[in-house]
């Protein structure tokens, strides 16, 4: 599915959501049991929103053990806006990454202790850089790391590129994957048997966690502000699925 296609869709919304068998089936896990102090994250975010979109309530558990993080972005979210006049892709290089650093300090995130790679690939070629993604992961990961990505099949040709290439590197390192959805809040169907349903875990998010989370997206406003009488690119009922209290991972 293409990216315009995905926005061009109303999407789905909470409130259809809220009657999943398969949602409701879940387990819960507390995010102390899936990365618990001393074992390291690796999370790898296609574009500069999607560590929170993904995880800011996890990542909002962070603060004051930043050692035990490294998050990679991938591109530069230049490719947000087509045909836009107002975020040209050149605005987009500069602001996506300052609005991640802001997003990223919502989450009480210290950035001077935190490991924070850009790796400044093409928005909306991945898949062409997927190898060299695999690379870089490859030489990064140890045994027992936790790597984190958006789903293999998300509907997005980065966030799939991504999936994939977090997958191959797990395997080859010994490292656990765990994939996020994001997009597929949007187009799926409550009960759509294209999700690995039987590997689907809710990380449970406090007030705290969730608070933060939501300050962290309203950091990227380029995304969730519309632009001359464009919705924005995060849609209000997608933004209502990803600010739950808890995130949807496949393990």
């Amino acid at each position: 599915m293409s990216e315009n296609l995905i926005q061009a869709s109303q999407g789905t919304p909470w409130s259809a959501w809220q009657h999943s068998a398969h949602l409701a089936r879940a387990r819960w896990l507390r995010p102390e049991q899936l990365c618990p102090p001393g074992r390291r994250l690796v999370l790898v975010a296609p574009h500069p929103d999607d560590e929170v979109l993904m995880a800011g309530g996890l990542l909002a558990g962070f603060g004051g053990r930043e050692q035990d993080l490294v998050i990679i972005s991938v591109t530069d979210g230049e490719g947000s806006h087509p045909g836009s006049a107002r975020w040209t892709e050149h605005r987009l290089r500069r602001q996506r990454p300052l609005e991640s650093r802001h997003a990223l300090q919502q989450l009480d995130l210290d950035l001077s202790r935190l490991e924070w790679r850009r790796l400044h690939l093409k928005d909306g070629a991945l898949p062409r850089d997927e190898a060299f993604l695999v690379n870089h992961l490859n030489q990064l990961l140890k045994p027992d790391d936790l790597l984190l990505s958006t789903w293999r099949g998300d509907g997005h040709c980065d966030h799939e590129a991504a999936g994939r290439a977090c997958a191959q590197a797990a395997q080859a390192r010994q490292a656990q994957l765990a994939e996020a959805p994001v997009w597929a809040w949007h187009w799926a169907q409550p009960d759509d048997a294209r999700l690995p349903w039987p590997q689907a875990q809710r990380i449970q998010l406090d007030d705290t966690r969730l608070a933060r989370k939501r300050q962290a997206l309203a950091a990227h406003a380029s995304q969730v502000q519309a632009d001359d009488g464009r919705p924005p690119v995060l849609a209000p009922r997608l933004l209502e699925c990803l600010l739950q209290p808890f995130e949807l991972m496949f393990l």
